[in-house]
């Protein structure tokens, strides 16, 4: 099987307590998605530090940053955390946060979903509400699997990918990207403004959705991130394989 007709995806799973070490958890929707878009997922563990992350990002195509518990925000020095989250285990985010900074630099396709945008804002100097609707009056409630329509923002790359205007999402989140770093930018916003897609034009692939796409109806538009992202995830490994470097290599 060739791994540019059918690229790995790694997906980073939650970590949660358990009777002798923390233990991985992983939602099977994100990678049934994966596997009908043609690619083959991988779970991968917080464990270990950079080297190792750079290890595994070299034998992955592509990786989803996945939901999660909420942001520390204390943690990242971005001050105090507000009293309603629930915070992600701190071995976990530093994990996440390594991984996304070393996926970025690495080129790597990323899509990032509710908390894996988050994320990839947070690291490249994004701000966050960290609680709807307290931090953002007259927000409708993003929690418990909320349907409601986004607007995608025109030329945009995931609106060349979505081939839409807009679209109704599922949304399970409290926490949202409130301004981005100066590489990113807005890609989708709900009816009322809020953040809810986001890109980094200058990255071959590397696109983050507050809502779960791997929530929604199977043969919906939102299959087209996941097609999207192993498309891409392919590309990439082919032009790795064509590459100068790997030519003398062989």
């Amino acid at each position: 099987m060739s791994r540019v007709e059918h690229p790995l995806i790694a997906i980073n799973g939650e970590m949660e307590p358990g009777k002798t070490a923390p233990r991985l958890s992983l939602n099977n929707l994100y990678a049934d998605a994966v596997l009908r878009a043609g690619g083959v997922p991988i779970a991968i563990p917080p464990v270990g530090g950079p080297r190792d992350i750079a290890r595994l990002l070299a034998n992955v195509d592509g990786i989803v940053l996945g939901g999660g518990e909420d942001l520390d925000l204390a943690r990242l020095g971005r001050g105090a955390n507000h009293a309603q989250v629930n915070l992600v285990l701190p071995a976990k985010q530093d994990f996440d946060v390594a991984l996304a900074r070393a996926a970025l630099e690495r080129g790597l396709p990323v899509l990032g979903v509710c908390f894996g945008m988050q994320l990839l804002a947070v690291v490249e100097g994004g701000a966050m509400h960290q609680h709807l609707p307290d931090d953002r009056p007259g927000s409708r409630e993003h929690r418990g699997n909320v349907v409601h329509p986004v607007e995608v923002v025109a030329g945009t790359k995931l609106a060349s990918l979505l081939e839409l205007v807009s679209l109704d999402v599922v949304s399970s989140h409290h926490q949202a990207v409130a301004s981005l770093g100066p590489d990113w930018r807005v890609s989708a916003r709900d009816d009322q403004g809020l953040i809810e897609a986001i890109e980094r034009p200058d990255h071959f692939f590397c696109v983050g959705v507050q809502w779960h796409p791997e929530r929604s109806p199977e043969g919906g538009p939102n299959d087209r991130l996941f097609r999207a992202l192993v498309g891409a995830a392919g590309v990439a490994r082919a032009r790795e394989l064509h590459s100068p470097a790997a030519a003398q290599a062989r």
